[in-house]
């Protein structure tokens, strides 16, 4: 077996109910929202994990994330979000960016 696959994966998969998940859509596609950008403050969670958005068992979103920074990440589904664009916005005030 070539020594690249027998090293565990460590990703790990973040889920959450479509009913109760606030999004902010920063890309979409035909009403489709394609990357997101969400709270996620639990620090057992990086880059190059996987956000599961479930409603029931159907799913409508699937993809990695990308970028994880002060309590806020970005992920991506580009081929099979069901979540519609104008999302559900997060009550909070978004952070200010830094220069």
């Amino acid at each position: 077996m070539p020594d690249e696959q027998r090293v565990a994966n460590n990703s790990q998969t973040y889920v959450a109910s479509a009913e109760e998940f606030q999004f902010e859509t920063m890309e979409q596609q035909n009403g489709q929202a394609t990357v997101i950008r969400f709270r996620l403050e639990d620090p057992k969670y990086h880059a190059g994990d996987v956000l599961v958005v479930l409603s029931g068992s159907e799913i409508h979103f699937h993809g990695m994330i990308g970028q994880v920074a002060d309590g806020w990440a970005i992920a991506s589904d580009p081929r099979g979000s069901l979540l519609a664009a104008t999302g559900r916005s997060e009550r909070r005030r978004s952070p200010r960016r830094r220069s």
